[in-house]
């Protein structure tokens, strides 16, 4: 989780991107971790707590999960403060509007994020999961539900979905101790991620 810095907005306009949407999105969403692991009956989403400005580290232990309606569902982000509280908020009042239905209350948001000006400007991603499904919303509005229930975001995210399929595969640990794994290797190598771990588990 990061800021846009002044710099990377005055390469975007060089680079003919007025907005500097990319160069945005790059720093702001990608600096983080975030991890969901439905294994063994038991559903996991785990999170570093780092916070960059730029090139420094601003916090350690911010949290980036939730767990919400009635503890039932767990949601994690990766982007900015404000823009994912903003979506956690509606991601919210989607689960309260549909009883708790995950997937319903998924691809509604997911719909809104498409269609609502206000909503595509938001830059942030997130995983959403119970004891049943995970599913993946992007900044662009897709939906993408894992197939092995297993799904990172971030810039360490790849490192931790890779340790994360491979312990899953080839070990007898449980979905918490594949994500505290899992994410100790993504934070020795990101950078942006860090072994601060907020981690609930269904």
């Amino acid at each position: 989780m990061s800021s846009k810095s002044g710099e990377d907005a005055v390469g975007a306009r060089r680079n003919g991107n007025p907005a500097g949407r990319e160069s945005y999105t790059a720093s702001v969403i990608h600096a983080t971790t975030i991890l969901a692991v439905r294994h063994k009956d038991r559903t996991v989403l785990a999170g570093d707590g780092q916070v960059t400005l730029g090139t420094t580290v601003v916090k350690q232990g911010a949290k980036k999960i939730r767990r919400l309606y009635n503890d039932t569902v767990l949601a994690g982000f990766a982007g900015s403060a404000a823009d994912s509280f903003a979506l956690f908020s509606r991601f919210e009042a989607k689960l309260e509007q549909f009883r708790g239905n995950l997937e319903r209350s998924a691809v509604e948001l997911a719909r809104d994020w498409r269609t609502d000006r206000l909503l595509r400007r938001l830059e942030a991603m997130l995983i959403v999961a119970d004891r049943r499904t995970t599913f993946l919303l992007s900044g662009t509005g897709d939906l993408i539900e894992p197939d092995d229930g297993i799904v990172a975001v971030g810039s360490g995210g790849p490192f931790a979905l890779a340790a994360a399929q491979a312990l899953a595969r080839h070990s007898a640990l449980d979905a918490r101790q594949i994500a505290e794994a899992a994410m100790q290797i993504a934070g020795d190598i990101c950078i942006y991620t860090n072994g601060t771990l907020t981690i609930e588990e269904l």
